[in-house]
């Protein structure tokens, strides 16, 4: 499998995930500009044509795409790994978590990325602290989102935390969130990645 990435993107969950799986995946970074192209130099809208990552080269050639769908994917290659419960409600909870991590938090920060006016900012800034409530909401006293152990939405979660950190936005409100963000930081699987992709330690 490869997996093609783009460094601090929402693509670093999935990239998360093969580390604490330990799965064998091959990793390419596009780089986005006028044109967006594999490390080989490749067109990348050829892989997929909505350029977006992450995205997923299955072994048989095949692309899967969008994060909720790549993340349960590579849960499934190491069911050891106890990274995804297949079943009960447990299950559930956790599609739950990931369709709000994409829907209500990922999407939210996305206007950020283009550097919006001061009012939009703002706008933006405090619908995601709302949204963040929530997600300290779900998390509880809990270590995890989802059960009692580290899971594919704690992946997602640790990306979407960071970009909150990249844009300045003030967690203080949030002592459990910002606590279970150092957590999730301290993992090796997660410094791993990080470093990897060229980030700073979170």
């Amino acid at each position: 499998m490869k997996l093609y990435f783009s460094p601090g993107a929402c693509s670093l969950a999935p990239h998360i995930v093969v580390r604490e799986a330990g799965l064998d995946v091959a990793l390419d970074k596009i780089t986005f500009g006028e044109q967006r192209t594999t490390e080989g130099g490749l067109d990348f809208y050829g892989i997929n044509p909505q350029g977006s990552v992450p995205t997923l080269e299955l072994d048989d050639g095949s692309v899967l795409t969008e994060n909720a769908a790549v993340l349960q994917y590579l849960a499934a290659q190491a069911p050891n790994a106890d990274l995804a419960p297949p079943s009960g409600m447990a299950h559930w909870r956790l599609l739950e978590t990931l369709n709000f991590i994409a829907t209500e938090l990922h999407k939210g920060f996305s206007p950020l990325f283009h550097k919006p006016s001061a009012e939009t900012r703002e706008a933006i800034v405090k619908q995601l602290l709302n949204r963040l409530a929530l997600l300290q909401g779900k998390l509880g006293d809990k270590q995890f989102l989802v059960g009692d152990h580290f899971t594919i939405a704690d992946a997602y979660a640790f990306v979407v935390l960071r970009w909150a950190h990249r844009f300045g936005l003030d967690l203080s409100s949030l002592p459990r969130l910002t606590a279970y963000f150092e957590r999730l930081s301290a993992r090796p699987a997660v410094q791993a990645a990080l470093q990897e992709e060229g980030l700073p330690p979170s």
